[in-house]
């Protein structure tokens, strides 16, 4: 009966998170089409909600660890669930994602990434983007902030291994930017898929800056440990068991 009631708790949560996200997005649409800053305000606003409502409407409180990065860097984090997206990106002043170019037709939601600064992709050319992205910064016509990449290149289960792709210190070494790993357990409660939020304190936490210019090996060896030691410390914490 217990779990019956959290269930349809977290259905409510998750119908209305939706909701607002609609809402807001209407509500901000005027400014965000003529300002970026706009944009960001709506987006930070709705991840300052989907905090607040999963606190009370489901017992899932949330805390940001470690120094959220103010400059320009790459935020190389592990990918749980949507809810590591809204802790990361409602912590940092400008970030940004390298998205689906599908994502650009997606009423209200394409046009915002458009707006914050979010690098559009086709299925198979991520370095034909990546190398656009490259030649905008030094141009200076690539919105400045905090680029949010997931090394893994999808969301992965708790408890589950997946390697990380070497694209990462591709871009970082193209960019000749400083690297933010930052690890998370927001897995443990909100799932890849399905509708139950569980209770507890879900984290995400930002590590160790790496600088740049290390080779490909040494920055990959170094990132995954720091961000997987980090993040199975992170699960322990809640009470999972990572093997």
């Amino acid at each position: 009966m217990a779990y019956a009631w959290r269930w349809f708790r977290s259905l409510i949560f998750v119908g209305q998170m939706y909701l607002m996200m609609v809402v807001l997005g209407i509500v901000f649409l005027p400014w965000a089409l003529v300002s970026r800053q706009g944009a960001l305000t709506a987006c930070r606003t709705y991840c300052r909600w989907v905090r607040w409502t999963a606190a009370w409407m489901v017992g899932l409180r949330t805390e940001v660890r470690g120094t959220p990065p103010r400059d320009e860097v790459l935020i190389a984090s592990k990918h749980q669930s949507f809810l590591d997206i809204i802790l990361i990106f409602g912590s940092v002043p400008a970030g940004k994602f390298i998205m689906k170019r599908e994502l650009m037709w997606a009423p209200v939601i394409g046009q915002y990434a458009l707006k914050i600064g979010c690098v559009p992709v086709d299925r198979g050319k991520r370095g034909q983007a990546i190398r656009k992205m490259v030649d905008d910064v030094e141009k200076g016509r690539q919105a400045p902030g905090q680029l949010i990449i997931y090394p893994q290149g999808t969301r992965v289960a708790p408890g589950t291994h997946k390697p990380y792709k070497v694209g990462t210190a591709a871009l970082c070494e193209q960019l000749g930017q400083t690297c933010v790993p930052a690890a998370t357990n927001v897995g443990v409660f909100w799932p890849r898929t399905g509708i139950y939020r569980k209770p507890g304190l879900a984290v995400v936490e930002f590590l160790e800056p790496i600088p740049p210019g290390l080779d490909r090996d040494t920055f990959m060896q170094r990132l995954e440990s720091q961000v997987e030691t980090a993040s199975d410390r992170l699960m322990a914490e809640a009470g999972f068991e990572t093997g």
